[in-house]
């Protein structure tokens, strides 16, 4: 009997070890929902994509032959870097010569104004000799900034989209030979069907989700509307970050843009599925996710269910939280959730 009895203890100490050997601690995953304001607005989702604000072809102030490009595709490059470098051999002789001229005038000039302050040139010659050594000035300028022309540097931060050009090739000036991408700000492009862009005069505001994660909404502002539909009837809106600081952003990164539609109706009542709210203690609460992704319990009062079967609530909630959607009996206070995001009706499958 004591060696049953000994069996048994061993077995539950070596189950217990093995359960609890790992060290991770169990994060349970949520669904978020946004209070509704009733007959107030209403959410609209749609899928875009980052894109850089501008793109900037740089090109040589000169023609001339290709003698070395500094940079590859992908590089990253600071303002006034160095990027490509056109042979130069021939503007320096060509800035040589008028050096030369220039001194050589420069001292008949200054002969010429002596005799002009003895009266032994006339002021006719003096003033077209004075005038000659300013035109030859002007052109030895010309040629000096030529020669700088051939060093062509970044005028932004950015990174190399694309070289058009390989070293030895001719190229005229003004062609773009380098396009840079301006990282320096970063916007969403997405595109809307009619019925949203009818609707533009009454957007409420408008959020961003990386995918990375769902959880954080960034506060987007509306930069500008196609008027024009394209081939599939949609209308592209581009939408700019309020804040862009810490934010891991890259051009060409999916996510996922939520606009708020006002229905011009006042109301302090917000709408949330029925199953969000549960009582506790003769009162009624929800889980709001903070910034740190914990939960916390907020009170709430309601005024009744509608006729779609959500709840109706009348104070508690300003309408910008985020509300656990489901599961809210198995959650504790301040416990850490891992959010899931709710499939979308533009992105089936949760490709984006």
């Amino acid at each position: 009997m004591n060696k049953t009895v000994l069996s048994f203890v061993l077995f539950l100490a070596l189950f217990c070890g093995c359960k609890g050997g790992t060290g991770e601690r169990f994060v349970r995953s949520v669904t978020l929902v946004r209070p509704v304001r009733m007959g107030g607005e209403y959410l609209k989702s749609f899928a875009g994509i980052v894109q850089e604000a501008k793109e900037i072809s740089l090109g040589f102030k000169t023609a001339g032959q290709i003698e070395r490009i500094c940079v590859k595709e992908g590089d990253f490059v600071r303002q006034g870097q160095l990027v490509a470098v056109l042979d130069d051999a021939d503007y320096k002789l060509g800035v040589e010569a008028l050096q030369i001229q220039y001194d050589q005038l420069e001292d008949e000039v200054t002969r010429i104004k002596q005799l002009y302050e003895k009266k032994s040139v006339s002021v006719n010659d003096y003033e077209k000799a004075v005038a000659g050594l300013r035109q030859l000035a002007v052109q030895l300028q010309i040629s000096r900034n030529k020669l700088d022309y051939t060093r062509l540097c970044a005028p932004i931060d950015g990174y190399v989209q694309a070289i058009n050009f390989d070293e030895a090739e001719m190229v005229d000036a003004g062609t773009p030979v380098i396009a840079l991408l301006d990282t320096g700000e970063m916007e969403v492009e997405v595109d809307v069907p009619s019925e949203i862009y009818v609707q533009r005069e009454r957007f409420a505001g408008i959020v961003c989700r990386l995918p990375l994660d769902r959880s954080k909404e960034i506060k987007m502002n509306l930069r500008g509307i196609t008027p024009k539909a394209d081939g599939n009837q949609l209308y592209r809106l581009r939408l700019g970050f309020e804040k862009t600081r810490d934010i891991p952003l890259t051009a060409g990164m999916n996510v996922e843009t939520v606009i708020s539609i006002s229905e011009n109706v006042s109301s302090g009542l917000f709408v949330l599925p029925q199953r969000s709210a549960f009582q506790s203690q003769g009162k009624t609460f929800v889980w709001v996710l903070a910034a740190d992704s914990t939960v916390h319990k907020v009170e709430i009062e309601l005024q009744g269910i509608d006729g779609n079967g959500d709840v109706v609530v009348s104070s508690g909630l300003k309408g910008d939280e985020q509300v656990v959607k489901a599961g809210v009996d198995a959650l504790h206070e301040g416990e850490k959730v891992n959010v899931m995001a709710d499939s979308s009706e533009t992105n089936i499958g949760g490709l984006l």
